[in-house]
């Protein structure tokens, strides 16, 4: 090998690829694993000599993934859990008419070249199979597939000849291919976006620079790539002539599925015809051995919600699609699902490979219809993004928001009023404005035994009712058994009246003979054994929106920013009129299951009025500043009311911040508004390092008369030539034991005359170990500025820093 050439190695490299390739189509796992690994070799070896050869890089790793698969595959066969397709006939049959539809699809919107390829690989399959094959019904639509198809395409191309077996196995081995999201990501508009899609974006659509990055960044997701979903993508090829097999391999199995595990089969194992959805139905999704309860009572929620108001929430993005838009069987086993992550809709493509026992029963969640994957699919599609079925857990705002982009939101129980709670969701629920799950909190075994709950479980909420004085919720338990025992369960005989059962067509003795684990709760035993609720807005209350997606690097600014602010990042808000709603979604991008499982960020939104840059926390106080959370949302609701204030500033803040976060922060209003991050106006910069105070320089505030002039004094020279543009920022640092501040007072002045002179201003009252003073239309000349302690004989060190948007000179004259 190592006297080859460069050519040499990469004509040997090819063929070894094509016969690695024939040997794959073929079903002959072993010599397809050789050529493969023999290909990789050569390809690396080349590249080490300076190969020139197009997309090299690439080849070898889509060669390398696809010797993991079948050498995974090889392994499974010796432990007897290879997949076995039974019906391989059939499912030849099912492939090539799927080819020959999407064909058609192509032909009919003018895509010549994308129609005459997959004609090509109809024919191909169909008389490939056909060789192979015992029915003679199978045989006979064979046949008539691969005419109609042929015909078809050589009418298209105009000669008599189609078939390119070379061509179609090249475009197969391609498919294990990523494209870079340096290639897809370009603006705003090439975003598909169905929960945003009616509102109206405010300001720019393109991407800036710094967005690009983040989210590129924030792309690879439990060590797998997620890009954003584009217009694109609703033209992604589903159709193969070889069962389609994801790149990623298979799910990491939950430990209690691991117990029970027998091996992955396809769709079409599991039966003879299978439907992605038959029927939207919330009652038939039934959660098992995954601990994803938060997932599968948002599937229920928006499942019930399709079918109450008739609008498509879920199914709308799974793909492929028929002509009318439901979700189709795909006999090749390839899918795609659309899913807002990290602050954008994400492409998440798996295959049909499913988790089963010995008993061929479904480890997974799904449909209690033995032919509906829907709710299979949807949930191996969230769980790869997150990591694998041995994912930790979340709750069902952030699942939902995935889910449908929905707006999500978190509701303590602990001291919140739960009457007025109540009669908001009420309406809202019944307008079909949010989407709602709660959740218990501790309990010991003995009280969820008695009460028939689980504890820090998810449960789905199918309805509200106000009847006869009663305030209830109808729940549904994820693992469609296990229900409450308590007040108007189905074992009650003090509370339902007649008048009462058939207010609410409910017959607790049938409901005895059949737990489904749906069950009516009154609000006071709610708030007594669940502890949070879980909410989910429809984006279409408001009717414009904005999102800007920015990094908040650990190394800007204090660990705690109790004492400064100024290096957070900011945004101001200007709203076009008043008495209007608007939601600020904060979101933390998250790239690793384990910051679920032991998540330590705590974020949230504070809002200020004015839309100026805050420095300190409570100077101004915050118009809303609310608790830090450790969920990778923070919503933030501003009312303002007739005759508000239309300028705010909104400010990001993190509890101990200890590591960098990318963040989307999303605005949704009633009203036109615009959004600008702030940046600071100063390119000068002086500092004062090794500042201190010490036993004959701590002369204390002006109080302290007879020691004030004691202080340390730094001389100031502003250089600009124009008073109106010369901007100072000054911010003097102590230790927090002591209550600091400082005086700026005129020297001498290149004006005398400026209007703009002032003989003496202060930083304001002495602050614990912060203070800052921004000072506008500073005239040229020199100034003293004296930092002091609150109290004389305060020893200690200081660093004053000054910022200004001319040119400055900063020296210490005593």
């Amino acid at each position: 090998m190592e006297q080859m050439t460069v050519e040499q190695l990469e004509r040997s490299a090819i063929e070894l690829a094509n016969l690695g390739i024939h040997f794959d189509a073929n079903k002959q796992w072993e010599p397809a694993l050789f050529y493969y690994k023999e290909c990789t070799s050569l390809l690396l070896t080349a590249l080490e000599k300076g190969s020139q050869m197009p997309n090299i890089e690439q080849k070898v790793e889509q060669y390398l993934k696809r010797a993991k698969n079948i050498d995974r595959m090889l392994k499974q066969q010796k432990e007897d859990i290879t997949p076995v397709h039974k019906n391989d006939e059939e499912s030849d049959l099912r492939r090539a008419e799927f080819l020959l539809y999407d064909a058609l699809d192509e032909d009919e919107c003018g895509n010549k070249e994308n129609a005459i390829e997959l004609y090509s690989q109809a024919v191909e399959l169909c008389l490939k199979a056909k060789n192979d094959v015992k029915d003679e019904n199978i045989k006979k639509k064979l046949s008539t597939l691969a005419e109609e198809a042929l015909n078809r395409a050589e009418k298209l191309k105009g000669i008599e000849h189609v078939v390119n077996v070379k061509n179609e196995i090249s475009d197969a081995a391609n498919s294990f291919g990523k494209l870079s999201i340096n290639t897809r990501v370009m603006n705003n508009t090439n975003v598909v976006d169905n929960s945003q899609s009616k509102l109206i974006v405010i300001g720019s659509s393109n991407y800036t620079d710094e967005e690009i990055k983040v989210l590129r960044a924030t792309s690879r997701i439990n060590n797998r790539e997620f890009v954003p979903f584009l217009s694109v993508d609703l033209k992604e090829r589903f159709a193969y002539s070889l069962p389609f097999t994801d790149s990623d391999g298979f799910l990491r199995l939950s430990q209690k599925q691991s117990q029970h595990f027998a091996r992955w089969v396809r769709l079409d194992e599991l039966c003879p015809s299978p439907k992605i959805i038959k029927e939207i139905d919330c009652f038939s999704i039934k959660q098992t051995l995954v601990s994803d309860c938060s997932f599968i009572a948002s599937l229920t929620v928006s499942a019930l919600y399709e079918k109450r108001f008739k609008k498509k929430l879920v199914t709308s993005i799974i793909y492929p699609q028929n002509r009318a838009g439901e979700p189709c069987y795909n006999p090749c086993g390839k899918y795609m699902v659309k899913l807002h992550i990290n602050g954008i809709y994400r492409k998440v493509i798996i295959d049909d490979f499913l988790p089963v026992d010995r008993y061929q029963g479904l480890l997974c969640s799904h449909s209690v219809k033995p032919d509906e994957f829907w709710v299979s699919l949807l949930e191996k599609a969230y769980l790869k993004v997150m990591g694998g079925y041995d994912f930790p857990g979340s709750n069902s705002s952030i699942d939902l928001n995935a889910l449908t982009g929905w707006i999500p939101e978190r509701i303590s129980l602990e001291s919140a009023d739960i009457n007025k709670i109540f009669h908001s969701l009420f309406e809202r629920f019944h307008k079909g404005d949010v989407l709602i799950t709660v959740a218990t909190g501790d309990l010991s075994q003995h009280e969820a035994d008695r009460a028939g709950l689980v504890q820090n479980h998810a449960y789905a909420l199918l309805d509200i009712k106000n009847v006869e004085g009663h305030k209830l919720f109808l729940l549904k338990n994820p693992w469609r058994h296990l229900r409450w025992k308590g007040n108007f369960s189905e074992f009650d005989i003090v509370n339902w009246t007649p008048k009462l059962k058939a207010a609410l067509n409910f017959d607790p003795q049938s409901a005895r003979s059949f737990d489904n684990g749906v069950f009516w709760i009154d609000l006071k035993s709610f708030t007594k054994f669940f502890d949070t609720i879980y909410l989910n807005w429809n984006p279409m209350l408001f009717k414009y929106t904005f999102c800007t997606h920015s990094v908040w690097s650990s190394k800007t600014g204090p660990i705690k920013d109790v004492y400064n602010i100024g290096d957070n990042p900011q945004y101001s808000l200007n709203v076009q009129r008043a008495n209007c709603t608007l939601f600020l979604l904060l979101t933390r991008h998250i790239i690793d299951k384990m910051d679920f499982a032991e998540n330590h960020v705590y974020i949230a939104l504070m809002v200020y009025k004015g839309g100026e840059k805050v420095y300190l926390p409570f100077d101004p106080p915050p118009f809303i500043d609310g608790a830090r959370i450790n969920s990778p949302h923070y919503l933030c609701k501003l009312v303002i009311p007739e005759n508000g204030d239309l300028n705010y500033t909104l400010v990001l803040s993190q509890y101990e911040k200890t590591s960098t976060i990318h963040y989307t922060l999303r605005i949704y209003s009633t009203v036109s508004f615009s959004l600008n991050k702030i940046i600071e106006p100063y390119k000068y910069k002086e500092k004062v390092t090794n500042g201190e105070w010490t036993e004959k320089t701590a002369g204390g505030c002006l109080n302290n008369r007879a020691t004030y002039h004691l202080n340390p004094v730094y001389q100031l020279e502003v250089l600009g030539s124009k008073d109106i543009e010369n901007h100072l920022l000054i911010d003097l640092k102590a230790p927090k034991q002591y209550n600091i501040g400082f005086d700026v007072t005129t020297v001498s002045l290149n004006d005398t005359k400026s209007v703009y002179a002032f003989d003496r201003v202060s930083s304001g009252p002495y602050r614990s170990g912060f203070t800052i003073l921004k000072l506008m239309r500073v005239p040229a000349g020199i100034y003293n500025l004296i930092p002091s302690t609150f109290n004389a004989g305060e020893k200690g060190p200081f660093f004053l820093t000054v910022s200004s948007t001319c040119p400055i000179k900063l020296k210490r004259v005593q």
